[in-house]
């Protein structure tokens, strides 16, 4: 189908992370941990915020295109002696991810982001690490599967019963769940490794907030005091992050660029929505190595993209031949 007649294409998106991730809420709470990570308000189960995603990958594709830092700044002139983006539709990084102007206006942008949600969560098992995922998760791969009752889980193997971290439960076949089946193509498609695709489970939507939460990996760091070498009073703090190798799943919705203008002037720095998500996919490889979210310096945030694909739903973003 032709780029040209579409009004938008969303691109479904799998990665895994290769460091703990930590996003935070920016406070700190009585509770667990002192800093805690950004979670769904509804499920209780971590995300990343597209927020984060566009920002990381607005500042990577900069770097990548060579407009950095002006492009890739706070947008607004004058803050902090920035000469803000230079708003041209010749330029790929407006654009995609927008610009601001104060009261002279903007641009939205061409790429919205979701937020990255657990596709699947590893956990320690008396068989080694188990990729775990429930019905809610798999959604978000556009597929439904049936038949996952609770206080179960469901896998590919003989045993009959398995630990997910605390909790043990009895295990089910995979040939109790409707399109299971039909779930393994799309994983591969994604390029998820084999070796997760090999050891992932099924629990239910309740099992696996329950689960997830407490598996995540709880770090402690604490300030030293550079005249004695040891730690400084009232310095310590912990703080919690998604574990190493969780999956993320979140979609890049790209609009046609031949349907805006910015200003009065037409979008010349990209012409289709498969142009717009390669601009996007520029900051992947940043992803990697320099990563998203805090405690960087401590050994976290990188992120790999496996793969993405397009979802059944662009052909309701396409329009009629010869529509504007």
């Amino acid at each position: 189908m032709n780029d040209n007649h579409q009004s938008y294409q969303p691109k479904t998106n799998l990665g895994m992370a290769i460091d703990p991730i930590h996003v935070g809420t920016g406070a700190t709470g009585l509770g667990r941990v002192d800093n805690a990570i950004v979670r769904d308000p509804v499920t209780r189960v971590p995300k990343i915020p597209g927020s984060s995603l566009a920002g990381v990958s607005r500042t990577y594709a900069a770097m990548a295109k060579g407009r950095f830092p002006n492009c890739a700044g706070l947008g607004q002139t004058g803050r902090g002696g920035s000469i803000g983006h230079c708003g041209k539709p010749s330029c790929p990084i407006c654009v995609v991810f927008g610009f601001a102007r104060g009261n002279a206006g903007g641009f939205a942008g061409l790429a919205a982001f979701s937020d990255a949600h657990v596709l699947l969560f590893p956990v320690a098992s008396r068989e080694g690490p188990v990729w775990i995922t429930c019905p809610m998760a798999i959604r978000a791969l556009k597929h439904e599967i049936d038949g996952v009752k609770d206080n179960a889980v469901y896998r590919a193997g003989s045993s009959q019963h398995l630990n997910l971290g605390w909790i043990l439960l009895p295990v089910k076949s995979f040939d109790a769940l409707d399109n299971i089946g039909n779930l393994m193509p799309i994983l591969q498609n994604h390029n998820l490794p084999d070796y997760v695709r090999e050891r992932f489970a099924v629990v239910s939507d309740k099992l696996f907030s329950h689960v997830v939460n407490t598996n995540l990996e709880v770090r402690t760091s604490v300030a030293i005091d550079p005249q004695t070498g040891a730690a400084e009073e009232g310095a310590l703090f912990t703080y919690e992050a998604l574990p190493r190798t969780t999956v993320l799943t979140w979609d890049v919705t790209c609009r046609n660029p031949s349907h805006f203008k910015v200003g009065a002037e037409t979008v010349t720095a990209v012409t289709t929505p498969t142009d717009v998500y390669e601009i996007v996919a520029t900051a992947h490889p940043y992803l990697e190595h320099l990563g998203i979210g805090g405690m960087s310096t401590r050994g976290m945030g990188r992120l790999r993209v496996l793969g993405a694909s397009s979802t059944g739903a662009e052909s309701a973003g396409t329009t009629a031949k010869g529509a504007s």
